[in-house]
């Protein structure tokens, strides 16, 4: 008999750098600075940083910027849920979706109606463009975006993690009965 999952999500502290890095490296990533120039934005109050545990062990982190540098969301207010990631040991089994819960519901505490995400073009990103769909995410109507710029008609660059798409999804308080 499997036992359920426990999944539970906290904010990070500089305590947690080395943790960061180390889920990093089990996701084959590597950018020296990047998680110290995380703590920088978070202590200003512009972005909120969070770890999830599977069953007690870290498995993910997300950021939510509330001041995002993509220029459609910085116009409407709208926060960014950014680098959702989660370890490959612990995908599909509701990590991801955690992170995103908690990412609109702390934007809808903050009184935002809508909440971003961007997700990659490749065919890395296949398992997040489906996450993001299935939740209710829908493209901005924007188009593409390179480096949270737009990307012009005829315009030739690189399939890389800069490459996106934009998405929104309108936010709803939640219903008690």
């Amino acid at each position: 008999m499997n036992e359920p999952l426990t999944i539970s999500i906290r904010d990070a502290s500089s305590d947690d750098i080395s943790v960061l890095y180390a889920l990093y490296d089990q996701m084959g990533q590597k950018d020296a600075g990047y998680f110290e120039k995380c703590f920088e934005e978070q202590e200003a109050g512009n972005r909120v940083l969070m770890i999830a545990s599977l069953n007690g062990e870290e498995a993910g982190f997300c950021i939510l910027n509330w001041k995002p540098r993509y220029a459609l969301y910085q116009k409407l207010g709208i926060p960014e849920i950014q680098d959702l990631n989660v370890i490959p040991d612990a995908r599909r089994q509701g990590v991801g979706k955690t992170l995103i819960t908690e990412c609109e519901i702390r934007s809808l505490n903050q009184g935002h109606g809508q909440v971003g995400v961007s997700v990659g073009l490749g065919a890395a990103y296949g398992p997040a463009q489906h996450l993001y769909w299935s939740l209710g995410y829908q493209p901005d109507g924007q188009g593409v975006s390179y480096d949270r710029k737009p990307v012009e008609h005829g315009q030739v660059l690189p399939v890389d993690d800069d490459l996106c798409l934009m998405l929104v999804k309108d936010l709803q308080p939640v219903q008690t009965a």
